[in-house]
């Protein structure tokens, strides 16, 4: 079903309308992501899902969070173990733990451990299959939610603060050495692969950072977008394409 939403975008004077068209996907998720066209997401059970041409699809996975993108597909379980797909199931990496993990920036991968501290493996690394002597990176500063794009990575604090790294590469998953502050208060960030900006903040309302691009990687304000009428709890942005987890756990596809 078909369902013409509009989208309220608001600038300090103006008022914007934009017409999304969105359809209700079947099922319920509670955390959702999507990266080089493979959208996967975990439900209240920390099932796996896959969504394959019209719905999702169970895997033989358990998992309380679920990553897609260029650094592969990964995952944390419940007792924060972490594991990445490899020649066809999920192999655990030893020697870290993560209660959220992303697979989106240039093949590096990055997450925050149980205590809010924050870690990444640049991308020569990832690509010979993490290990326990894997040179894990622990980057200065607490996070509980972190999400890398083509040249930057976003997190949020137990705060509820927004956080911007610059400069991150494949060679240097550290970026530019420092988180540096954003405006705006969020429970959760996602960066999609070409740079777009998208969050969830406290009250369930969810915002896209308008204005980001290579020459202003932080963007000039957050929008807010209305899908879900009782409320948004994750989001996800890939191809074009916006996926929502409404309040309730129901799923959004939006174009």
């Amino acid at each position: 079903m078909n369902v013409c939403l509009c989208i309220l975008l608001f600038s300090h004077l103006f008022l914007y309308t934009i017409a999304w068209d969105c359809e209700v996907i079947p099922g319920t998720l509670k955390q959702i992501d999507a990266g080089l066209g493979v959208v996967g997401g975990v439900n209240d059970d920390n099932e796996v899902f896959l969504f394959l041409g019209t719905g999702f699809q169970s895997i033989r996975a358990s998992l309380k969070h679920f990553t897609v993108g260029p650094a592969g597909e990964l995952g944390a379980n419940s007792s924060n173990n972490v594991f990445k797909f490899a020649d066809g199931s999920f192999k655990q990496i030893p020697s870290i733990q993560f209660k959220q993990v992303d697979a989106g920036g240039d093949q590096i991968i990055v997450g925050v451990s149980p205590v809010d501290d924050v870690f990444c493996l640049s991308k020569d690394a990832n690509n010979v299959r993490p290990s326990g002597d894997a040179p894990w990176v622990q980057l200065a500063g607490k996070l509980k939610y972190y999400s890398c794009g083509p040249s930057s990575c976003w997190g949020v604090n137990a705060a509820g603060n927004v956080l911007l790294r610059r400069f991150v590469t494949g060679a240097s998953c550290g970026g530019s050495g420092a988180f540096e502050a954003v405006s705006g208060t969020l429970s959760m960030v996602e960066v999609a692969s070409d740079g777009n900006v998208f969050g969830v903040d406290p009250q369930g309302n969810l915002l896209q950072r308008a204005g980001v691009s290579i020459s202003n990687l932080f963007g000039s304000t957050w929008t807010n977008i209305l899908i879900c009428p009782n409320g948004h709890k994750h989001v996800t942005y890939d191809l074009g394409r916006l996926y929502v987890i409404c309040s309730d756990g129901s799923i959004r596809r939006c174009i």
